[in-house]
């Protein structure tokens, strides 16, 4: 099985000096969303998203080896936490970090033992505001993945194949972050067990390779910043909130009938069916939101303008254009990238009005990790 060879211990040889690497990794925007899942990591549903290019986590991972090989300065027989680990972003000092950071070191621990012969520095910076629904768990999870990743093969005497490689990644990644597992590779990931996927697994994403229409491999996405403080709720607690949710069932069943339509879209290029489906998918992941217990809301009036307008001009310009959200107040604008002549002076004129300062960035659709 494919699973069993990357989850196989390698033989390594470990560095006796210290050393550093710089990967980037890229935040994704989810066309039929995942909201909800069990222990271990495991959607409750499928999902499948856009990688994005501009939206990067850039990080540095620096490793010092323990001088002494002993239990003691290793840590042998503890959960790893702080003491093996600092966490930088943007060059301050984040201990806040901390803990997320030590729970995937300790979920990864079986899966990469070696991360106990040394200590390790992590510096990171994003090009999008943290926090505000862009998914920096997904790019910044992604990349500590990716270079863990580069190092393991970089010392293994039996290094894995490009292809195993990049699912050890995305399974690393997922017990980081979930959406994280769809950040390794582009333009177009899916995650989770599909019936109408049978290379899909609740365990790492798969890059969708076939019968993907010309007009979804350019894609554009400009992200309207309405609101770039940190969330409100985050994305764990929201998860959570899905346990005992009324609506759960029901929701997992139509994320799992959307996937199916989706592929049908994607295979044969229907623009307007495609801004249907991804509109629905937005709308009702902020409807299991707001009918949680307790409830929240993470739109703002000016995300509810945004949806009015597009609407609109997408009505009298007969313009592919469309909307989606993630779990924040920003609006994600997804249209063709034939159509950015036509669509930029309404970006810039009219939408950005509703942006907090006026700010939107410029995207498309990209290709994951990267080594720098």
């Amino acid at each position: 099985m494919i699973t069993a060879s990357f989850l196989t211990l390698p033989q390594l040889e470990l560095p006796s000096a210290r050393g550093s690497i710089t990967v980037t990794a890229p935040s994704n925007i989810a066309l039929v969303k995942y909201w909800g899942k069990s222990q271990g990591q495991i959607p409750k549903n499928a999902s499948i998203s856009f990688t994005l290019s501009n939206c990067l986590t850039k990080t540095t991972l620096s490793y010092t080896p323990f001088s002494e090989q002993s239990k003691e300065s290793q840590g042998i027989g503890r959960a790893l936490d702080h003491s093996n680990f600092e966490v930088f972003v943007e060059g301050s000092a984040k201990p806040e970090f901390a803990p997320k950071i030590a729970t995937f070191f300790n979920r990864i621990e079986a899966h990469m033992p070696w991360i106990r012969s040394f200590q390790w520095r992590i510096d990171t910076e994003n090009t999008f505001p943290h926090g505000s629904g862009i998914a920096s768990s997904a790019s910044g999870f992604a990349a500590l993945a990716g270079a863990l990743m580069e190092l393991e093969n970089s010392w293994s005497l039996h290094p894995l194949t490009p292809e195993l490689r990049a699912q050890k990644t995305s399974f690393l990644a997922r017990l980081g972050s979930g959406s994280a597992s769809r950040s390794v590779l582009g333009p177009l990931m899916y995650w989770g067990a599909h019936p109408a996927l049978p290379a899909s697994s609740d365990l790492y994403a798969c890059v969708l390779e076939h019968e993907v229409h010309a007009v979804f491999k350019n894609y554009k996405d400009t992200i309207l910043l309405v609101d770039q403080g940190e969330k409100e709720v985050s994305s764990t607690l929201g998860h959570n909130l899905m346990h005992d949710h009324p609506f759960a069932h029901q929701r997992f069943e139509q994320a799992q009938a959307n996937l199916k339509k989706l592929l049908t879209v994607l295979a044969n290029g229907d623009t307007q069916e495609f801004c249907a489906l991804v509109e629905s998918e937005a709308l009702s992941l902020h409807a299991m939101m707001m009918t949680s217990n307790p409830s929240y809301l993470l739109m703002k009036p000016n995300t509810l303008a945004i949806i009015e307008k597009i609407r609109l001009f997408r009505r009298t310009q007969n313009v592919p254009v469309c909307f989606t959200l993630d779990a924040g107040a920003n609006v994600h604008l997804l249209y063709p990238a034939d159509f950015t002549p036509q669509l930029m002076p309404w970006i810039k004129n009219d939408l950005s009005q509703h942006c907090q300062g006026g700010q939107f960035i410029e995207d498309q659709v990209g290709q994951g990790v990267k080594k720098v």
